[in-house]
């Protein structure tokens, strides 16, 4: 298969896999939304939608959440780990909001980046999911497999997200990104692949992944 068959392959799997697809971090705005994805960083989304209803308890708004301490934001995020960290940069990030954006999340990555504790891929999963705008987070599941599936080199994340958006079509990047999640999760995990189950990668998983799994 070329390159391009392949990536047909991949989208009309996965659309066939997941009709419908659901976001996997727990939110009711951009605003919840941004701090769920902050929380995530080194933390399983499972553990993040146990956390949030802690804390957007106390505040869902930035306005809430500056009348708490960073101490006080640290004590309820600390099982997402990162917590000093991870406090100050809500805490700071909801000051900026209200100081420049009237307690909105703004709708560029320019100005989502220059937030605190805000990188490139939690722009980007803010900008596909809160605003509807194409963008192609690439997550730890993202990376593996799209060089598991020949489609990228495993170099770095920066070089997995240009080769994706390179061989996806603009309009399905927002779902697509979320199919792939779900999909590492379910069928093509880091520990306990099963070859047998992970059709996609059996099908036109790249020469060198094959080999080193019937290796092991």
């Amino acid at each position: 298969m070329t390159k391009k068959e392949r990536a047909t392959f991949v989208i009309n799997t996965l659309k066939e896999l997941y009709t419908t697809v659901p976001v996997p971090l727990d939110h009711k705005d951009a605003y919840t939304l941004l701090i769920a994805v902050l929380l995530s960083a080194q933390c399983t989304d499972v553990r993040v939608n146990q956390i949030t209803p802690l804390l957007f308890a106390r505040a869902d708004n930035p306005y809430d959440m500056v009348k708490m301490s960073v101490e006080e934001i640290q004590d309820i995020i600390r099982p997402c780990g990162l917590s000093p960290m991870k406090s100050k940069g809500i805490y700071g990030l909801s000051q900026i909001l209200i100081e420049k954006y009237n307690g909105e999340v703004p709708q560029s990555f320019e100005a989502l980046e220059a937030l605190p504790a805000v990188g490139h891929k939690t722009a980007s999963v803010v900008m596909s999911q809160a605003f509807g705008v194409p963008a192609f987070p690439v997550d730890t599941h993202i990376h593996r497999l799209m060089y598991r599936w020949g489609l990228s080199n495993g170099k770095n994340v920066l070089q997995t997200e240009k080769d994706a958006k390179a061989i996806f079509p603009r309009e399905l990047w927002n779902d697509l990104h979320l199919q792939i999640i779900w999909y590492g999760r379910e069928y093509s995990p880091a520990r306990g692949w099963n070859l047998g189950k992970d059709i996609i990668t059996r099908t036109i998983g790249s020469k060198k992944v094959l080999a080193e799994l019937a290796g092991k």
